[in-house]
């Protein structure tokens, strides 16, 4: 065979090795996942994710179906004397019914107080839940009234906010400002002057003081205040 020949066959041979490496290089790249492999880049809400794991029959986390146990507002708590309720100063919006002198303890009737201010966010926000506790309880037999004490110390702050509210709203409120008489309030509570609102104190019939939660309550504590105030079961 002659040289060029020789050369011929081997650039041939070159060529054909040459075109047959980049398949080979290719099967050893991973292919793209498919749909149901690999990691999901999608974001699910906490109620699409139990509905995808329960088409593909994955159990949920335990977690996720459990309800939350009710929370213990006033458990250990004895009772003590209500404070005393006379000379509370009032604000109210214009044309808001106007506050009884006094807060009715030891009258025949639950009381429930809350402090609150119109600084704080938890204690504006929970104000319609018990608002509508109070109808609630009422419907299920329970005589009760709500009272609702601002600590404010700016008192332009505290008529800006009822002025506000709507007719269904809190529209007047008893008002502690800073001094002796809301030391003695909330030490006759057994609550620090510096605590953290909001503040709830609930007074039986016979003027004792029950239970003093601090913190805002939520949906889920109903069925524990009604079991406390002794309301009927539908």
């Amino acid at each position: 065979m002659s040289r060029q020949g020789i050369l011929a066959g081997a650039l041939a041979v070159a060529v054909g090795l040459a075109s047959g490496c980049e398949p080979e290089k290719k099967a050893d790249l991973p292919t793209p996942p498919t749909p149901g492999q690999g990691r999901s880049n999608a974001v699910t809400t906490p109620n699409q994710a139990a509905a995808g794991a329960a088409s593909t029959g994955a159990r949920a986390p335990a977690s996720a179906a459990a309800p939350a146990a009710p929370r213990q507002l006033c458990a250990g708590q004895s009772p003590r004397p209500a404070p005393s309720s006379g000379g509370l100063s009032t604000a109210s919006a214009k044309g808001a019914e106007p506050l009884p002198a006094n807060i009715g303890f030891g009258v025949g009737k639950w009381v429930w107080v809350n402090f609150w201010a119109a600084w704080c966010k938890p204690c504006l926000e929970e104000m319609p839940r018990l608002l509508g506790w109070q109808q609630k309880l009422r419907a299920a037999g329970v005589l009760i009234d709500l009272a609702f004490i601002s600590i404010d110390d700016d008192e332009r702050q505290l008529s800006r906010f009822l002025e506000a509210q709507p007719g269904t709203g809190v529209r007047a409120s008893y008002w502690l400002p800073e001094g002796p008489q809301r030391t003695g309030w909330l030490r006759a509570l057994g609550v620090k002057e510096a605590t953290e609102l909001p503040v709830h104190a609930i007074a039986a019939p016979s003027g004792q003081v029950t239970c003093v939660i601090q913190g805002a309550v939520e949906d889920s504590d109903y069925p524990t205040i009604a079991a406390l105030v002794g309301a009927k079961k539908p």
